[in-house]
């Protein structure tokens, strides 16, 4: 028998008092009201999407509000991060300049030793985002809510929503979907938990009614617990960075970044941006901002369709060229560029650099919860191992949409797929292969520019923590091997945006220097919480009731 029809599970409209991208940054979004952590170099906006360190401000007293996110009120004190007297002129700037190969806080701050306590006040002045929070008036956190489940569903995107709305079709199941954002619904019949974000805690446990524990945070910092039979996983994915010389520049952004200025009514703030990258997600960005776009940068060949589209506006192209690294300080100025092979560098004006080249998935609950990931070589991810009906390795949770490299064609009938196999309608047949993936394999390119790497300036291999790649670099001949081990020593993947944007280029840049191949350099351990988590959140605990360790 045909499965029933799933009507349209996202036709409900917007919340117009939901947080708007990009509204709450003050001062312009390519201009930088942050410094970074250590070298205080200025930041600005990368991701436009909540996950990267780009964009902290501090509001009335609380610090670390990610700004593309946060909708100000008419009362809001906004601040800046990190930076003094101004983001402008900011004195700690001097240690960007007195270093210019970088701090080395692990042997070199112990002689003389007169001065180890001014060397340990100013580690512990580089070592925090901001200063405490000073809430005028602390409220005791709210009690955690309870709900039990058949399926739980994190994410509310359109493949997350048509599993919702299926499962709705079906008496007597109880579904609850939830999202970190609230521009989405799910499906009448469904709990909605919308501006919340889940963590396994425990990891699943087997055997037991109820094997999935989600910790979930509530948009008032609220806890929620989540137990569920079944979890399906609809996080998607995310265009990922790419590492070259001062990317951390005002001006580099991400293609979702670049696309979220583009869902404001201002225009975008760039007028001649290097787009790197030559497959869909580069033409995508080419059809929005094509009169905006100076040059399009590719590691290997260029897809026609992008070729197509850089002719009706005549930007010139550069395929199979080495991204060597972004000039200009306040923002952007320009980029280094170099054939591949032997050619020669040259330098091309720019305002902006929009990386599109790889969209990655959003795994970090698959490794939570002890699945099985395969390595992907063309993205240069991880993706959860899945059968055709779209469970993992752990017995009862499924992946569909981006974070399980479907097709971005038909994610309504991907949810149905995943429904039906969830009723056993459909079975869920054998491990499939790896997802089709057409954008070049970046381990040779990566190997390439480390060859030809310029010696000036900085590569800042995590943006969130100001770790170098020479510190990476240097724990891998110090004998730090595997991303476990360097990032313990380096501190590489501990930032806020919880390793989404370093760890994928440190495993390329890893198997360049250690000469293996990145499954033998394996992954940092996802604990939880995957998302910074308000403590309070964890206090509203029932009496008598305790989080797993």
């Amino acid at each position: 028998m045909d499965p029933p029809t799933v009507a349209d599970p996202g036709a409900a409209p917007t919340d117009p008092s939901a947080p708007t991208i990009l509204d709450g940054w003050p001062g312009g979004p390519l201009g930088f009201r942050q410094r970074s952590i250590r070298y205080h170099r200025p930041r600005a906006p990368v991701c436009g999407r909540g996950d990267c360190t780009g964009c902290l401000v501090r509001v009335n007293g609380v610090p670390n509000v990610r700004a593309c996110q946060y909708r100000p009120g008419p009362n809001d004190r906004i601040e800046t991060e990190n930076a003094w007297p101004s983001p402008r002129f900011d004195l700690g700037r001097i240690f960007d300049l007195l270093f210019p190969r970088g701090i080395d806080t692990t042997r070199g701050l112990l002689r003389p030793s007169a001065a180890r306590p001014v060397y340990q006040w100013v580690v512990r002045r580089l070592a925090g985002y901001g200063r405490f929070p000073t809430p005028s008036a602390p409220t005791p956190p709210a009690p955690a809510r309870r709900f039990e489940a058949e399926v739980g569903i994190v994410g509310a995107g359109p493949a997350g929503r048509a599993v919702a709305a299926r499962l709705a079709l079906e008496p007597g199941g109880t579904t609850v979907i939830l999202d970190r954002t609230d521009s989405g619904r799910g499906p009448a019949g469904t709990t909605r938990l919308f501006r919340s974000t889940a963590v396994f805690l425990p990891p699943p446990v087997a055997g037991r009614e109820r094997p999935f524990t989600l910790w979930a945070v509530g948009p008032g910092g609220e806890g929620l617990r989540i137990e569920a039979r079944q979890v399906v996983v609809a996080t998607g994915g995310y265009d990922a960075s790419l590492l070259f010389g001062n990317g951390d520049r005002p001006g580099v952004l991400t293609a979702d970044g670049a696309l979220a200025f583009a869902a404001g009514t201002d225009r975008p703030p760039f007028a001649e941006a290097v787009v790197v990258g030559g497959g869909p997600r580069a033409a995508e960005i080419l059809d929005r901002f094509g009169d905006r776009v100076g040059a399009v940068v590719a590691p290997t060949s260029i897809d026609p369709e992008v070729v197509d589209r850089a002719a009706q506006h005549g930007i010139p192209l550069y395929p199979r060229t080495l991204l060597l690294r972004a000039r200009g300080f306040g923002r952007v100025t320009g980029v280094d560029l170099a054939a591949r092979g032997s050619g020669p560098s040259f330098h091309r004006r720019a305002d902006a650099v929009i990386v599109a080249l790889r969209r990655l998935p959003n795994a970090q609950l698959f490794f939570q919860a002890g699945a099985r990931l395969l390595w992907h070589p063309r993205p240069g991810a991880y993706f959860p191992r899945l059968t055709e009906g779209g469970e993992s390795s752990v017995p009862g949770l499924w992946g569909v949409g981006g974070v399980a490299g479907d097709p971005p064609g038909d994610p309504v009938a991907q949810g149905i797929r995943v429904a039906e196999a969830i009723l056993g309608h459909r079975p869920t047949g054998e491990p499939r292969p790896l997802p089709r993936w057409e954008p070049p394999e970046l381990e040779g390119y990566v190997a390439e520019l480390a060859a030809r790497r310029p010696p000036r300036g900085k590569w800042v291999a995590c943006p969130c923590e100001d770790v170098l790649l020479s510190e990476v670099e240097e724990a891998v001949r110090r004998g730090y091997h595997g991303i476990e081990a360097v990032k313990r020593y380096t501190g590489l993947g501990t930032g806020l945006c919880q390793g989404r944007y370093c760890l994928p280029d440190a495993l390329l840049w890893l198997a360049a220097l250690e000469h293996r191949p990145i499954p033998e350099i394996g992954y940092i351990t996802q604990r939880p919480p995957v998302v910074p988590t308000p403590l309070g959140t964890w206090a509203g605990l029932p009496d008598g009731e305790e989080a797993a360790p």
